[in-house]
């Protein structure tokens, strides 16, 4: 059954593309093409449309800092720069907080010393 259905669709995309050939076919098409004529180009057309390619490269201004640092950022050229001071600025903090956090520690364990009762 499925082979008959291909067979059927092939017989039939093959008489669809047999067009009827009329000669008038020609004139009826230059005759509807006359009846709707183009509208004209609007002033400075050309011109605009160079401006908006021109345009088209260059980023649109950003409203407020965060877009425009967040551009700035997601260049690739400035991509790696960005992610390595974000790393930086990571191990930056987290070192100042394990230093803050050792030095808390040791207190305790030298007060925890000198207070502990000797046995």
């Amino acid at each position: 059954m499925p082979g008959t259905l291909r067979f059927a669709a092939k017989a039939g995309t093959n008489n669809m593309n047999t067009s009827n050939q009329d000669p008038t076919d020609g004139v009826l098409g230059s005759l509807l093409r006359e009846s709707r004529p183009a509208p004209g180009l609007p002033p400075r057309f050309q011109e605009n449309v160079w401006q908006r390619i021109e345009h088209k490269g260059q980023p649109a201004p950003a409203s407020n800092w965060l877009e425009a640092f967040a551009a700035l950022v997601l260049k690739p050229r400035f991509a790696l720069a960005a992610v390595c001071a974000l790393v930086l600025v990571g191990v930056t903090l987290g070192s100042l907080d394990g230093r803050s956090h050792a030095r808390h520690d040791a207190q305790e364990r030298y007060l925890a010393a000198v207070v502990a009762p000797v046995h």
